[in-house]
């Protein structure tokens, strides 16, 4: 009802205008046809604008908009109104420009500078929609670190929705702000046949520019900080907090008792792999299991779940941990990937956390060989200068392959190449660490179940709607192809396997239909552990709380390494009773407290 009425206001108010400043006639069919038209061309391009510029879902539904839906709408559609007069008035000859050179053309000049920048700094906060849009929940965190670290590698799809969304948009507004506010011409009104009325004088141009620009950055400023709650960003630089420091267990303290045969270690990253693929009796959220095939390898391993028995869960989201890189420092070094001070950066070499310790050195000093594999350029968010740094790994990326000869120089497929290549290629490189004298660790990452939408390669099965969901499965299905390659192979028996979802899928569109308050984790699954552990009680696989800082200290014992204390970094052993931070302090406490600024972390981990 309240939107009837904000619509039949925005048509009649158009109307009031129309007739009082553009008629020429007031006859009673000319007035009639005045008000009809108004009302239903303004509220038709209100809707429009609504539906197809702002991207409104359900624009008929005021009811999921909020209380304030009809205002909102009244705003836009008498905004659209008068825009539609205002082309009338022109197309008619009621309103007309002059040229009018300004006074003291420097001053003007100067004040036209400046609000076009705060203008284009406002329409810029297009970038927060953009981000919601198309990461899902990006965190503070993630968007300042991803600013500052190396993009190389970047999915062009990605790139696409950046330059054609939130750049083209701030490029079209200023656009259009500029021809309003470098314009030296004059609006005139002819108020009667006789009679001319200088309506827009070149002052009140200026006056107006300057509200827009504020407004403009007002409003840009404001929704970038609701968006992206920037006010985390303040607490991550004022706050301070001494929860890392302690409860951190230091690997270089800690003592560590390696078996006597060493086990290998492949560890794969499967990226946005969510247990919210699985039917909802398994403990996902489909009405249909997407990944048969990784359900079916699980029940010869292990998996940590966050639901109770024989339902899958994982590991709860954690701070400075909801993306890829972020994933793979609070596995590998238990820690949180924090914002970088004083000029810190992950991005360079040596400079990766270098005061931290790793479980790539740990591996390293006990003379393992180590390699990593990326269908992309490692470059991305700095992950060489990690594995490089931290172990020595041989890593082998997109780039790599090219100079090799294993693709062509042209060759670029998704954010490098495709997953069924490097499946092959991961063949090659554990059948060459086999063949060494020396334990090994591979790490590996897929790509393919990337956003947006995943990257279907020909001849992949179809049989859902859904491409992410084809994407999904057919992924399930080839990873568990590779699984049973390597345990066909001489070298399993003394070797681990753990596979882990990096990070929630960001692709927002595919759970826009999720159950309300389900709670989404990544898979996870650890095979051939070693034989210390094999006898864990049932009730330490399930109904856990748990983050990746956890995973640390897990890798090492199911290597069969005996960790004192059961702790390592910010995690503990999920094999062991020890609780977890998560179980002990409680979810939210610990990502609050990890959020605040940690001058140990900055004194110690992102310094030598």
């Amino acid at each position: 009802m309240w939107m009837v009425f904000a619509a039949l206001a925005a048509g009649l108010l158009v109307f009031a205008c129309d007739v009082a400043l553009l008629c020429k006639k007031r006859t009673a069919g000319a007035v009639i046809h005045a008000l009809l038209r108004d009302c239903i061309v303004t509220n038709l391009a209100a809707l429009a604008v609504a539906q197809f510029v702002l991207r409104i879902e359900n624009v008929f539904l005021p009811a999921q908009h909020g209380p304030y839906y009809p205002l909102k709408y009244l705003a836009l559609a008498l905004g659209c109104g008068f825009v539609l007069l205002f082309a009338k008035g022109l197309a008619d000859g009621v309103l007309y420009y002059a040229s009018c050179a300004p006074k003291k053309r420097a001053r003007t000049w100067a004040l036209r500078l400046v609000c076009t920048l705060l203008f284009a700094l406002g329409a810029a906060a297009g970038v927060a929609r953009w981000g919601k849009e198309t990461f899902g929940e990006i965190t503070p965190d993630q968007m300042l670190i991803n600013m500052i670290s190396p993009v190389e590698g970047t999915a062009s799809d990605i790139m696409n929705t950046l330059f054609f969304g939130p750049v083209f948009q701030t490029v079209l507004l200023t656009a259009i702000f500029c021809l309003f506010a470098y314009s030296d011409r004059v609006l005139y009104w002819k108020a009667a046949p006789e009679t001319t009325r200088k309506l827009f004088p070149a002052a009140a141009r200026k006056v107006v520019s300057v509200v827009l620009a504020l407004a403009m950055l007002a409003g840009g400023v404001a929704f970038g900080v609701e968006k992206f709650q920037l006010q985390k960003l303040y607490t991550a630089y004022m706050d301070e907090s001494p929860y890392i420091e302690e409860h951190f267990a230091d690997p270089e303290t800690v003592k560590m008792t390696f078996p006597e045969q060493k086990r290998n270690l492949i560890h794969i990253y499967l990226e946005s792999v969510e247990n919210t693929y699985l039917s909802k009796e398994l403990g996902g959220d489909m009405e249909e299991n997407l990944m048969p095939e990784l359900t079916e390898l699980a029940k010869e391993g292990y998996s940590f779940s966050s639901r109770g028995e024989g339902k899958f869960g994982g590991p709860l989201w954690t701070t400075g941990g909801s993306w890829s890189v972020a994933a793979m420092v609070n596995m590998g070094f238990g820690l949180p990937m924090k914002v970088p001070m004083d000029g810190n950066s992950y991005g360079s070499p040596g400079n990766f956390l270098p005061g931290a310790t790793a479980l790539g050195d740990i591996l390293h000093a006990q003379g393992y060989n180590q390699s990593v594999m990326f269908g992309a350029d490692a470059d991305f968010g700095g992950l060489s200068f990690y594995f490089q740094s931290h172990g020595d790994f041989s890593v082998l990326d997109y780039d790599y392959m090219r100079e090799i000869g294993k693709l062509p120089q042209d060759y670029y497929v998704w954010w490098g190449y495709e997953d069924s290549k490097l499946f092959e290629f991961a063949k090659e490189e554990l059948t060459r660490l086999a063949s060494q004298d020396k334990p090994f660790h591979f790490v590996m990452e897929t790509a393919n179940t990337h956003f947006p939408d995943g990257y279907l390669e020909p001849g992949a099965p179809t049989p859902y709607e859904s491409q992410y969901a084809n994407v999904i499965a057919h992924s399930s299905y080839q990873v568990e192809q590779f699984v049973r390659w390597i345990q066909q192979q001489p070298f399993y028996e003394n070797t681990t396997i753990v596979l882990i979802g990096d990070h929630l899928s960001m692709d927002k569109n595919f759970f826009q239909n999720t159950t309300p308050g389900y709670q989404r984790t990544t898979f996870n699954l650890i095979l051939n552990p070693a034989p210390n552990v094999r006898d864990v009680p049932t009730e330490r696989l399930y109904n856990r709380q748990w983050s990746n800082f956890d995973m640390f200290p897990t890798l090492l014992t199911s290597i069969g390494v005996e960790i004192e204390g059961d702790r390592l970094g910010l995690g503990a052993d999920l094999f062991s009773g020890t609780p977890t931070l998560f179980e002990a302090d409680g979810v939210d406490e610990v990502n609050s407290v990890l959020e605040q600024r940690s001058n140990f972390y900055n004194n110690h981990f992102l310094i030598k």
